[in-house]
């Protein structure tokens, strides 16, 4: 088994495979029960070095590196989509234009959640160097308190803020290459109550010649969390057109 990669509902007889690319220090099994709600789809988590089964892997702190390491490591079995949430979305377009350039299959839609496209991303340089208390303190500020035992025990704050901090050091390093556009389809979602905005989501459509989609669901930056049924509802009608 690719320790690359994870399914919890094998379909070896689908039309179609998504893999889904996980946020800031988040891991791929999130995304693995959406195969529930998409029978027609074989779904995939990708697992990078640092989480889950891998946790005593070192995390990479470079985009270019991580790309490298995935499109070296993974075989993207077609016809296929990807999906990548905050991060994993930065992640999963680098990947797609990686593959294309390589003049390997690539996905046949490419959906982008909660980031901003690449040429208008903001690089901050300062919360992967935030200490221990600070990083907690930030993560709280946006997501909610922590479990107590993440807080009081060091071991368990070197396990959930080391990948963290390794993915924004990617965020914090990334800096956006101009590159021809894919000629797969793209679709952008988020949340209207996100930081990243509407604006932000639309610009998504330079990245491609093909086809362009944006879709907007109440709530913040997890909103697929908030509205579960809706948002699965509008990835099996986006992705319906694959299975044809």
């Amino acid at each position: 088994m690719n320790p690359w990669l994870l399914c919890r509902r094998k379909r070896p007889d689908a039309r179609l495979r998504l893999y889904c690319f996980p946020h800031s220090g988040g891991s791929a099994g999130e995304f693995l029960r959406w195969a529930d709600d998409l029978p027609d789809v074989e779904v995939w988590g990708v697992q990078t070095p640092g989480r889950g089964t891998r946790l005593d892997e070192p995390s990479h702190t470079r985009m270019d590196d991580l790309v490298r390491a995935i499109v070296t490591e993974v075989d993207f079995a077609g016809p296929c989509a990807f999906f990548g949430h905050s991060l994993g979305a930065l992640v999963a377009y680098e990947v797609a234009v990686a593959l294309r350039d390589l003049g390997r299959p690539g996905p046949e839609r490419l959906l982008v959640s909660a980031h901003e496209a690449p040429h208008r991303h903001v690089r901050d340089d300062t919360a992967h160097r935030l200490d221990q208390a600070g990083l907690i303190a930030a993560v709280e500020e946006q997501f909610g308190p922590l479990p107590a035992e993440v807080r009081d025990d060091p071991e368990w704050q070197d396990m959930v803020l080391g990948p963290l901090r390794a993915d924004l050091s990617i965020v914090a390093g990334y800096q956006y290459r101009p590159a021809t556009p894919l000629d797969c389809a793209i679709t952008a979602l988020g949340g209207t109550a996100d930081t990243v905005g509407e604006a932000d989501l639309a610009c998504w459509d330079r990245h491609t010649t093909g086809a362009f989609a944006l879709h907007l669901f109440a709530g913040g930056h997890f909103y697929f969390r908030e509205h579960h049924d809706d948002v699965l509802r509008r990835l099996a009608a986006d992705l319906a057109g694959l299975l044809r």
